[in-house]
């Protein structure tokens, strides 16, 4: 992954997501440091994402939500850069989801059993159960999210109403895309801090 947002000076200090409207269960309002943020390599960040826990016989009911940290290696930590995240949720099983500004989410196939020591839900493997159809992009041998949900309504549209395109457009300036902006856009699919 690349880290054009990081390297830019694009990434901010807060959690992004209270500003969008993301319901927080337990979390939000969450923030680092610019010396987290001036890890460079392989733990560098990439940008901020929300992991939720949720019921693991109703998987729509979300229990706990907290804010991480996106490294470029794929790994998701807590605001000092490298501790796990962790939830104030007693010891059981939860399915997790991966949510982020601008890509559709992604949830686990399977309840993952939690307790007090760190557990890896691993995304990028192919092996990793998901729910629904297609749920991440095939690149090579990982998985990805799907970029371009830029109204953050967990779908992907070209045209009709609350579509993803039209704020692209607005966002440039045009009606054509042949202009860009610059910055921490959630227009800016491809996250190298210009929509396009």
């Amino acid at each position: 992954m690349t880290d054009e947002l990081r390297a830019g000076g694009l990434l901010p200090i807060s959690e992004p997501y209270s500003g969008l409207g993301s319901a927080h269960v337990g979390g939000g309002g969450e923030s680092t440091t610019a010396q987290v943020l001036a890890v460079t390599g392989a733990n560098a960040i990439v940008d901020w994402v929300v992991v939720e826990l949720r019921d693991a016989n109703t998987p729509a009911n979300v229990l706990a939500t907290r804010s991480g940290l996106l490294q470029r290696d794929g790994d998701v930590v807590g605001m000092d850069g490298s501790s796990p995240l962790t939830f104030g949720v007693a010891p059981g099983s939860y399915h997790v989801a991966l949510r982020h500004r601008n890509h559709l989410g992604c949830m686990s196939g399977n309840a993952a059993a939690l307790d007090a020591s760190p557990t890896v839900v691993d995304f990028r493997l192919a092996a990793t159960a998901t729910f629904g159809t297609d749920a991440r992009k095939p690149v090579g041998s990982t998985r990805v999210l799907w970029a371009g949900n830029v109204v953050f309504d967990a779908q992907l549209k070209y045209t009709g109403s609350l579509n993803d395109r039209d704020p692209i457009l607005t966002v440039i300036g045009g009606t054509v895309p042949t202009g860009s902006a610059a910055g921490y856009l959630s227009e800016d699919v491809n996250m190298d801090g210009q929509a396009r």
